[in-house]
């Protein structure tokens, strides 16, 4: 082979090479770690400049690469300072973790052994199994019980649900697809998150299928309702399947009544799947595990560990009660998949067979070092902080003349309203503090009235940015009105 044919690798070619990399990945992490230490001094949130939006959104491909350190300079000018702000201590939008330090260095780590955790014989397989292990004694599930973490809430609540269709459809729905016979019916409230209604489009069982029920003052499903529906639909020849309820809504925090639920799902016979998307880590805690008693009865329960368990994006959990009914869902054979007697391929490839994906990366990394790091304990001391924080908050809109609460504040969910301002009114109130780069809460409708709303899933909060973020609402608010 002549020398000009030498041939390619990514790789960097030279020891020199090498050590340029490598003292760019150490600048890396220590301007990255800067940047977090110095976040409360940034702004929240701020809009992209023209140059830019155009270096993001107008360049060609790069065909001929321009290196790593120019690259990495094109990310501190036109990426870093321009994120949705989640890593802010005011930043309180939505529901949205903020990540840790160590959560950062381990997603870098997992990045380096860049497995493809598909459930092989190899140390990340055990590292996720064990994380699953630690959830599902966290969340007082049995010992054994099946699980898989996932990229979200949304795809861990639809395993979750296809899991319990596959079980309660009475007919082997895999082998036999959707049939004509009895609607399929699933059961939630009308503050369900809309995952729900994207997972029962994809799964075929349509908008006709779900049955939303109504809910109490406190945003509650009304289980009275829910019981007389399932009575109407057998009555009516549908065949009830799965109640999806929720531990912590998107709007307000509300969690439903699990033990009342998961009596009348043993009563009917129904799968009892729990949405604890953000609300589930509520249950490490002492102080707050009565809110969403219950949890430990689900069939399936999905929550996400990049929310209020303040880890890196991006990592959800779906927990199964029984193993076999989970297995009974996915597993399938491929001559691929072939499980071997001895080598990587050792008992067959695991996570395949209690998901859609096969490959998948390392995020249970995070997971683990960030669990052995901190301690469960310190992070469950945050959640109660958090609540806390949110009871303070509460407070000093009561407190106020101008400000209302629109909800009860059952976990770190406060929502309020500039009390002389209109719907207009409110929601410029809202995008003019955004746009301050004070702080960043988000919006939603209650009763049909614009709110503004200040999701509480922030270790970095303090109380001294809640005095903050009142008396800016109050400026910000006399100055639309007046206008």
């Amino acid at each position: 082979m002549r020398s000009d044919d030498a041939e390619k690798t990514l790789d960097p070619g030279t020891e020199s090479d090498w050590n340029t990399l490598r003292e760019l990945g150490h600048r890396m992490v220590d301007v990255m770690l800067a940047h977090l230490q110095g976040r409360r001094e940034q702004p929240v949130w701020q809009p992209l400049p023209d140059d830019s939006r155009s270096a993001l959104e107008d360049s060609g491909i790069p065909r001929e690469g321009e290196g790593a350190a120019a690259a990495y300079e094109s990310f501190l000018k036109h990426v870093l300072p321009y994120g949705i702000g989640n890593t802010h201590p005011r930043f309180w939008g939505w529901v949205m973790g903020n990540g840790t330090a160590e959560g950062m260095l381990a997603e870098m780590l997992a990045a380096g052994m860049n497995p493809n955790v598909g459930g092989f014989d190899d140390s990340a397989t055990l590292v996720e199994e064990q994380v699953i292990g630690w959830m599902a004694e966290l969340m007082g599930m049995p010992a054994g019980a099946s699980g898989l973490l996932t990229t979200g809430g949304t795809m861990a609540n639809l395993i979750g649900l296809a899991v319990g269709r596959h079980a309660r459809a009475g007919f082997d729905l895999r082998a036999e697809g959707l049939r004509d016979g009895p609607l399929l019916r699933v059961y939630c409230s009308t503050e369900t998150h809309s995952w729900l209604k994207k997972a029962m489009e994809l799964m075929g069982m349509g908008r006709a299928g779900l049955c939303a029920i109504g809910v109490d003052s406190g945003y509650r499903m009304r289980v009275d309702e829910l019981k007389q529906a399932i009575a109407a639909d057998r009555a009516a020849g549908s065949r009830p399947v799965c109640v999806v309820a929720t531990a912590g809504t998107v709007n307000t925090g509300a969690t439903d009544d699990l033990v009342a639920i998961a009596d009348l799902c043993v009563e009917e016979g129904l799968w009892f799947h729990v949405d604890g998307a953000f609300g589930a880590p509520a249950y490490w805690s002492q102080k707050l595990r009565s809110r969403v008693s219950g949890i430990e009865r689900a069939d399936s329960l999905a929550f996400d560990l990049h929310k209020w368990a303040y880890m890196p994006y991006d990592i959800g959990c779906v927990l199964v009660r029984d193993p076999e009914e989970h297995m009974a869902a996915f597993a399938t054979g491929a001559s691929y998949l072939t499980a071997m007697e001895r080598g990587p391929a050792a008992g067959g490839i695991r996570f395949a067979d209690r998901g859609i994906e096969l490959s998948r990366g390392f995020r249970s990394l995070k997971a683990w070092m960030s669990l052995k790091s901190l301690g469960v304990d310190a992070i469950t001391a945050v959640v109660d902080q958090n609540v806390e924080q949110a009871q303070y908050l509460a407070s000093l809109i009561e407190r106020s003349q101008r400000l209302e609460l629109a909800a009860e504040v059952p976990l770190n969910i406060v929502c309020f309203r500039y009390t002389d301002a209109d719907e207009a009114q409110n929601r410029e109130i809202l995008m003019r503090l955004q746009e301050s780069g004070v702080a960043v809460p988000s919006g939603t409708v209650l009763d049909g009235r614009f709110a503004i709303r200040v999701a509480i899933s922030n270790h970095r909060s303090r109380r001294e940015d809640f005095d903050l973020l009142v008396g800016t609402v109050e400026e910000i608010g006399r100055k639309v009105v007046s206008s």
